[in-house]
């Protein structure tokens, strides 16, 4: 009987592991044991020297036991947990990557790590064209104002009228699962698309539509820009104070990906200035932001609490995946996003 640990949350919550599980494996023998972290309730944060985990590695501990297989979003493996885990051989994290897993110590402990990309594409994708519109067309002021008992009709007078996405050039950074559906639906609208994404295989975007350029010509180009590159060592800060000035007058900016490719020190002056003519943010250098954040007072700026995937389908397709890849490693199959490949058999694949 094969032990597993169905460490879930109050999104993907551990029966979703469970019933995603005992689908994908029908007929294995296996003994589920279970973890609730507080997340979303509680936010997420540094854990042991992971990122973006929730919970306790005592915790963790003590809901692993003998478990050979662990499904989870959001608790925390460390390095502390895996070398106290000798029983445990995957780790399956249902997100686009394991930040909460020490993949060092996994990797040392022959341990393999999978993960699960694209499992909110659809969602955060969707969710950007919802801040994108919100922007241009004033929709949470409007709403605001309204239930105060304000009849904004002067929003209708030229000066103040917001624009379409119809004809308007939208520069997407990053060309993902999640850029890439942006970029579809935009193109539907009637945008121009450009996309800066070293990445990026220039015939996929000519055939996608969507022009490849560099960064400095996107933000020059761009009525609005939206966030949709991983945040790595080298796209921290990606815009900053340097390359924001580059923005046409009146530029919509949009950050649902990762807090830390934006520099958010030199936003309220380029809003004061008009440089920035809107801002929509889901995601925060520190989450939540603090009650006295500057752009708090902005009346140009949209604010959603790290919203962006969340959907019900999202967490179903979550557990799914991250089941997919455990069923696939207990009958002995090759798997399909896997971490650290140089643990499995043969080496790196």
């Amino acid at each position: 009987m094969t032990q597993v640990l169905a460490a879930g949350d109050e999104f993907v919550a551990p029966e979703l592991f469970v019933d995603a599980l005992r689908d994908a494996a029908p007929g294995t023998d296996l003994a589920f044991r279970s973890l609730r972290s507080p997340w979303p309730v509680t936010p997420f944060g540094p854990v042991g020297g992971v990122d973006e985990a929730s919970g306790t590695e005592d915790d963790v501990l003590a809901a692993l036991g003998n478990a050979e297989i662990a499904l989870t979003q959001m608790a925390p493996f460390t390095a502390q947990v895996i070398e106290q885990a000798p029983a445990l051989q995957l780790i399956s994290v249902c997100r686009g990557g394991p930040v909460n897993v020490d993949l060092a110590a996994a990797t040392k402990a022959g341990v393999v790590v999978s993960y699960a990309p694209g499992r909110n594409a659809a969602a955060a994708a969707e969710f950007a064209i919802g801040l994108m519109l919100a922007a241009l067309r004033r929709i949470p002021a409007a709403d605001a104002e309204l239930k105060k008992g304000v009849w904004r009709g002067d929003y209708y007078a030229y000066d103040n009228a917001g624009t379409e996405l119809d004809g308007t050039t939208v520069g997407l950074v990053g060309y993902g699962a999640i850029g890439s559906i942006v970029a579809r639906v935009l193109r539907a609208f009637g945008s121009h698309v450009l996309v800066a994404d070293p990445y990026t295989d220039p015939a996929r975007a000519a055939a996608d539509g969507v022009e490849l350029v560099a960064l400095d010509a996107l933000l020059r180009r761009s009525a609005v820009v939206s966030l949709h590159a991983r945040l790595t060592p080298e796209t921290r800060h990606l815009l900053n104070a340097d390359n924001l000035g580059l923005l046409p007058e009146g530029a919509v900016l949009v950050n649902s990906a990762r807090g830390g490719l934006l520099d958010y020190a030199p936003l309220p002056a380029l809003l004061e200035s008009g440089r920035l003519g809107a801002l929509a943010l889901d995601v925060y250098d520190l989450e939540p932001p603090p009650a006295d954040w500057p752009l708090h007072r902005s009346p140009h700026v949209i604010t959603t609490p790290h919203l962006a995937g969340a959907t019900r389908q999202t967490a179903h397709r979550a557990a799914a995946i991250s089941a997919g890849e455990a069923a696939r490693f207990l009958r002995g199959e090759p798997l399909k996003f896997v971490a650290n490949p140089e643990v499995l058999p043969g080496g790196a694949r």
